[in-house]
């Protein structure tokens, strides 16, 4: 006769195997299909600013033009066919997509805020409501809207599409402007001037 312990045992070494095996199986990407990749994965995949230090001493403004690229996820600065800076940015998201088509720098601002998009603040400068829109949202009693900073902001359209300081999560996700890494934008700023024409290719 069998030990009852020993019949345990045996069952729980039975139901691993079988739990391991189960996990195998339903980890495994269906045929065609990839796992899911979180954010992170995706900024790890965009390659860091890149810029060609001795053209970038010999160009004067009226030599240079900006290309966007919406698929790539990346903006050039350029004289001619080479390009003196490379940069990461982030486009408009689905349903506030970035204009693409030829574009010149309309305004430039070193510290322009949104009059559409930011939060509302009370007297002391507090944050009562983040991330709001004053194309939907209003105001709660006793706040006003405090437009979000767009730092290094180059005006691409009258409606108020342009190139700036933004966060950066690896994907299309702004409200339609370019958004830039802080040393990018800083650099795409300083050396353009109003009239620069820039192409943004969707």
């Amino acid at each position: 006769m069998i030990k009852s312990s020993t019949i345990g045992i045996f069952s729980s070494a039975v139901l691993a195997v079988a739990l391991s095996a189960d996990a195998q199986l339903f980890n495994q990407p269906k045929s065609g299909l990839q796992p899911m990749r979180s954010a992170v994965d995706l900024i790890k995949k965009q390659p860091p600013l890149a810029v060609n230090q001795p053209l970038l001493g010999k160009v004067t403004p009226d030599d240079l033009h900006i290309i966007v690229s919406l698929s790539k996820q990346r903006a050039y600065l350029l004289t001619g066919d080479q390009i003196i800076v490379d940069s990461p940015i982030s486009s408009g998201k689905h349903g506030h997509s970035s204009p693409s088509g030829s574009f010149t720098v309309l305004e430039k601002d070193p510290n322009h805020h949104s009059t559409l998009y930011g939060d509302f603040v009370d007297s002391s400068g507090r944050i009562v409501r983040a991330g709001v829109s004053m194309h939907i949202d209003s105001a709660p009693s006793g706040t006003h809207f405090q437009g979000a900073a767009m730092k290094w902001f180059m005006r691409l359209t009258g409606e108020g599409v342009g190139m700036h300081v933004g966060i950066l999560p690896g994907y299309p996700a702004s409200h339609g402007c370019i958004r830039m890494p802080s040393d990018g934008a800083k650099l795409f700023y300083d050396h353009v001037k109003v009239g620069t024409p820039v192409e943004v290719q969707g």
